[in-house]
């Protein structure tokens, strides 16, 4: 049932779940489904978290629908519907643009072996050895190798190749060349085994679709209600608080900021002394800004690529891709009729890596102006590749990392939760704090609009099998 207050639950509940993000719905989902009584609670005035959308005029603008993996498909048809996952489709044109190669590639590791032989001269045993190596990675295994010297072993001496296969991972989850190896090898074999996809209908169908499942399946939600606290009894979770309202139950799944979860959520030192220190060195992710950029009515651009990569940055840089004014950035195009069949209008999302810090302390005056030279700077960029966009353009809007942190609760703006630490961290919290579980973009691995679908569904089976 939709709630019209909190006050309309009831008062008891075998599992709540914190969060309506992709995550928290399929946690809700798979507990339902297994004949529990679930109450999802989300803060915004609808379901979706970070994978939503909202309109402006005509135009409807996607937030995080981009691209994901093949394993979608899977995922929707093993936890929602069939009609889903029959939606979920390969995006072929993926375009580079930088001073050291311009290319297109359907995103598929054969189509990259092909790459990088013909226009790189690495020969394909090379090629395929990398590949094998991305397909063997197991995030259970306790190498401490990064995705720098990772790349190098395959790769040595070829910063042009290396740019190739890590600035999409880059730009999708902040990933740099420090980060853990097993981290960049799972995210962009994922994505490799059978090229980028993405979802028809758009992000408002499958929420609305998602919902209407939801509630079919016997979940409460309510909206517009934030959860204040975690309630714990003889150190195991007991119930909720929010809207001011005591909801009790065994299991709680949070699909919120790991962080928030722990130091905000949960009473003052709930948690082992050892097991915060671990909590307190986990790293957030980085944040993004987002340009979306609406075409007039009637009025048709090139169909230059699906998605974009274009850097004016002279070699791969991690750093740089944060800077601000930003020099790289990432579009993704819809045409009319492509992800939305019914849809006549063009829309155009840029999205870069953002800092917090750039933003976080700034005047409302400075912070308007810093917008509208984000806006310039993006249109400057794009119109590279569609000479005259600014004049066929008829809305522009700026988001930055303030806006993802009051939309979605994230601290600072991340955007896929925690760096690789909070995977474990995430994991471990119902050992530390029975029937107490976390879900969501955590770690990087568990990012994206797939690891949060299969981090909501393998919690959702554990926390399952706890009420038993």
């Amino acid at each position: 049932m939709l709630l019209k207050s909190i006050h309309e639950a009831a008062e008891r509940y075998d599992a709540v779940v914190i969060g309506g993000g992709l995550g928290g719905m399929t946690a809700a989902k798979r507990l339902a489904d297994a004949g529990r009584s679930v109450l999802l609670v989300e803060g915004y005035s609808m379901l979706g978290g970070y994978a939503t959308y909202f309109r402006r005029k005509e135009h409807i603008f996607d937030v995080a629908l981009h691209a994901f993996p093949y394993g979608m498909f899977k995922t929707l048809r093993k936890y929602w519907s069939r009609d889903l996952a029959d939606r979920v489709r390969p995006l072929s044109r993926i375009r580079y643009d930088n001073p050291q190669f311009s290319l297109q590639t359907t995103f598929e590791a054969g189509d990259f072996t092909r790459i990088m032989a013909e226009t790189f001269g690495v020969d394909a045993a090379t090629s395929g050895a990398f590949f094998a190596a991305c397909r063997n990675a197991d995030f259970y295994n306790n190498s401490e190798e990064t995705a720098g010297a990772f790349l190098d072993r395959h790769f040595p001496g070829r910063p042009d190749v290396v740019r190739l296969l890590l600035e999409t991972v880059a730009y999708a989850t902040g990933t740099t060349l420090e980060d853990p190896a097993i981290a960049y090898a799972i995210i962009f074999s994922n994505f490799v085994q059978r090229g980028t996809h993405t979802f028809i209908g758009g992000t408002d169908y499958l929420l609305a679709e998602m919902q209407r499942l939801l509630l079919s399946s016997g979940v409460d939600i309510v909206l517009k209600t934030t959860v204040d606290e975690i309630r714990l009894d003889l150190g195991k979770a007991a119930g909720v608080v929010a809207g001011g309202a005591f909801i009790e139950s065994r299991v709680v799944v949070s699909n919120g900021n790991l962080l928030s979860t722990a130091f905000d959520m949960l009473p003052k030192n709930a948690l082992p002394p050892e097991f915060s220190e671990e909590m307190r060195r986990v790293s957030l992710s980085q944040s993004v800004a987002q340009c979306y950029i609406g075409i007039k009515e009637g009025v048709k651009i090139p169909e230059i690529a699906d998605i974009l990569f274009s850097s004016g940055e002279p070699a791969y840089d991690a750093a740089a891709y944060r800077a601000f004014p930003p020099h790289s950035f990432s579009y993704s195009f819809y045409y009319p009729g492509h992800i939305r069949p019914e849809h006549r209008r063009t829309e155009i999302v840029a999205s870069m890596g953002a800092s917090y810090d750039e933003w976080g302390g700034l005047d409302r005056n400075r912070y308007a102006e810093k917008k509208r030279l984000l806006a310039e700077t993006v249109i400057r960029d794009l119109d590279r590749h569609i000479p005259g966009v600014y004049d066929m353009a008829d809305h522009i809007e700026v988001a930055t990392p303030k806006t993802l942190e009051r939309y979605t609760g994230h601290r600072r703006g991340a955007s896929f939760g925690t760096k690789f630490p909070g995977f474990r961290a995430s994991e471990r919290l119902s050992k530390v704090i029975p029937g107490l579980f976390h879900c969501g973009s955590e770690g990087i691995i568990m990012s994206g609009w797939l690891g949060s679908a299969n981090s909501g569904a393998i919690v959702g089976g554990k926390a399952d099998a706890y009420l038993e």
